[in-house]
């Protein structure tokens, strides 16, 4: 039988608590991979208020971004939605990231710099949720580990997570925050139907082993498990992470349709996100509108049986990456 699922998750090392879905925010922002300018044209500020208020409304109150997404615009853009309207700001968990480039080598200086200017452009005194983008530095763990502990001395940032990291690395960097004091509460990896080989592998079990809470970018197949696209009609741009043949992809929707039905019509995306947070996983899924924000938080609220979770356990695709793209992926 599948574990109870907590109505929250509190961050281990601090009090700050999450809910069972947020928001990813790599879109807001970033022009060459969704739109604002590009191929996209739906995506504008006035859409991404919209699927700001809708979500906070439903109780999706985690937003997730990063110092790359666009160069920080995204950033600016949610400093601007919390800086518009302090009531609801109060309600919000913000997770950002430092991107360790291997040419960081004074690491402890240089995420310090960079944290702060995510906080200026954030207009926040602290973050609540401080990640490290992935696993790139040429630094040790214990070196990253304290840069982290003097960004949380500093009171600059709450709770402390990574991103992309395998087991091993999942334990070595808990091992050295541990040395400093610290706990990791995070490790934010790409997770869904399309792709459990985190599930298989043994990083879930990690996770949980060590009190580390899982978050899911592109938990929906940045679209593919929406049933918007099909083999005849598939994604555009460069949505090719962890890509499979869109007729493979067709086989997963179709029993996402099926299962959908029986919850009283949940569309393939709604049962797709509810399959994560069925494994004790927080999915990030995009929005970029507040019909797509109201579609996510469908997810929540209902939970699939432990026959379903068995057949989309076995339609499941592994979708396992190269190094490079585990490494580059921008999560």
């Amino acid at each position: 039988m599948q574990e109870m699922v907590p109505e929250r998750h509190t961050l281990s090392g601090s009090d700050v608590s999450i809910p069972l879905m947020g928001v990813g925010t790599w879109a807001w922002g970033d022009r060459s991979t969704w739109g604002m300018g590009g191929y996209d044209s739906d995506l504008t500020r006035d859409s991404i208020h919209e699927a700001w208020d809708a979500s906070i409304d439903a109780g999706v109150t985690l937003f997730d971004t990063a110092e790359v997404y666009g160069a920080g615009e995204s950033e600016r853009i949610i400093g601007a939605l919390l800086a518009g309207d302090p009531r609801r700001a109060s309600s919000v968990v913000v997770a950002t990231k430092f991107m360790p480039s291997p040419w960081k080598l004074q690491v402890r200086q240089a995420l310090l710099k960079s944290l702060r200017a995510s906080l200026g452009r954030l207009g926040l005194p602290a973050v609540d949720l401080y990640q490290i983008h992935g696993p790139i530095s040429l630094r040790s763990h214990g070196a990253l580990a304290d840069a982290l502990a003097a960004a949380h001395e500093e009171g600059l940032v709450k709770a402390v997570g990574v991103s992309n990291y395998s087991v091993k690395e999942t334990r070595s960097i808990a091992s050295a925050l541990h040395k400093c004091g610290m706990q990791l509460a995070t490790n934010q990896i790409e997770f869904s139907l399309l792709r459990r080989s985190p599930e298989t592998s043994g990083l879930l079990a990690a996770c949980k082993e060590l009190g580390v809470v899982p978050l899911a970018y592109s938990p929906i197949g940045q679209g593919r498990l929406t049933g918007k696209y099909s083999a005849d009609h598939p994604p555009p741009g460069k949505r090719n992470f962890s890509s499979h043949p869109m007729e493979v992809v067709d086989d997963v929707v179709a029993e996402l349709r099926r299962i959908g039905g029986k919850y009283g019509g949940k569309v393939p995306s709604q049962v797709a996100l509810n399959w994560v947070i069925a494994k004790g996983v927080v999915p990030i899924p995009g929005a970029k509108n507040r019909h797509q924000a109201e579609e996510n938080a469908g997810a929540l609220g209902w939970s699939i049986d432990d026959e379903d979770l068995a057949r989309l356990d076995k339609v499941a695709l592994p979708g396992i990456r190269s190094l490079q793209n585990r490494i580059w992926q921008h999560g």
